[in-house]
């Protein structure tokens, strides 16, 4: 009894997710990227990732720090340095696994954004899904599917809206007053989007 399954990796799309991650810190003037992988032990696939990072990394010399971590490191590295990390570039697995470790962080899958980019367009959804063990109850944080709001307006070049949005959000974070329970407080989802406006106004 037993099980094997296959892990397929291409050039393609190693070199898509790797060049954007470089991109976007180039654009969002971010100055190191880091690779996270497990060479060591998926030498095939990992190792390919890992030689497309660095040949990669090449173009972007002289503007973009690069470096590589194995998976295992990176996720005590989070809990111990997180301010060393600027962006992170791995593979669909290890970073759904560290998306939500970081999400820990900073109060929980609430907070969390996320974006789904493609060559011809995008969509932005917080990175909890539809949530539906508190469906109807009033309490869902909806900070992250606000901050999914921001990447869009960001995606679609519109800093202006996305700044004051983001300024909204941060102004009742920083008040603390008007919190779902996941964040210590005791409002309603619609007392924190009502206070996001008020402020937003």
């Amino acid at each position: 009894e037993g099980a094997i399954a296959r892990r397929i990796i291409t050039k393609k799309a190693e070199r898509r997710i790797i060049d954007y991650a470089f991109q976007y810190a180039k654009n969002d003037n971010k100055s190191k990227v880091t690779g996270v992988h497990k060479a060591n032990v998926l030498k095939v696939t990992d190792g390919l990732f890992k030689e497309i990072l660095y040949e990669l990394a090449k173009d972007y010399e002289g503007e973009i720090e690069v470096e590589d971590f194995y998976v295992d490191a990176t996720a005590m590295y989070l809990i111990t340095r997180p301010e060393s990390f600027e962006v992170i570039v791995t593979t669909n697995l290890f970073g759904d696994i560290l998306s939500d470790e970081g999400a820990g962080l900073v109060g929980g899958l609430g907070m969390i954004p996320s974006g789904n980019i493609g060559e011809n367009g995008a969509l932005f959804e917080p990175v909890h899904g539809s949530a539906p063990d508190i469906a109807g109850q009033g309490i869902a944080n909806p900070m992250a599917m606000l901050l999914s709001a921001c990447m869009m307006l960001n995606y679609l070049k519109e800093y202006e809206a996305e700044e004051s949005l983001n300024d909204a959000i941060l102004k009742v974070l920083n008040e603390g007053k008007t919190l779902t329970p996941d964040l210590g407080g005791n409002a309603t989802t619609a007392e924190v989007a009502e206070a996001i406006i008020n402020a937003l106004n």
